[in-house]
Formats: C-alpha cells, sequence, structure tokens
C-alpha cells in the first residue's frame, strides 16, 4: 500500500483497514509454517502496512 493511500484514510477505515491486515499477517504465518506461502516478501510488506496504519491512527487520535 502506498503513503499516498494511506494519507487518504480518515480514522474509522484505517482501524478497519488494521484489522484486516493483522488478519491477513496471521494467515501469512501459518502459510509459511505450512509452506503454502509463495511470496515471502508479503510478511514483510504487510508488517509495514501495519506499523503505517497505527502511526495514522496516533496522528489522528493527537489532532
Amino acid at each position: 500500500m502506498k503513503k499516498n493511500e494511506i494519507k487518504k484514510f480518515t480514522k474509522d477505515q484505517a482501524v478497519k483497514n488494521l484489522d484486516k491486515l493483522k488478519k491477513d499477517l496471521f494467515n501469512l504465518r501459518f502459510q509459511k509454517t505450512n509452506g503454502q506461502l509463495t511470496n515471502p516478501s508479503k510478511i514483510s510488506q504487510t508488517k509495514k502496512d501495519i506499523s503505517r496504519m497505527k502511526t495514522l491512527i496516533g496522528r489522528n487520535k493527537n489532532a
């Protein structure tokens, strides 16, 4: 997900997207354990997206 896309989210959208990303990361970890993961870089990309969402939510909370 690009930074420009993330900045357009409202707080509610960011929270929903954060929950979705956490579920995706959970599923990616299971796929990695079972040997079904085709693109291992998706794990690190998902972690980065989660941290970007948390940062956006924190900024909106303080503003």
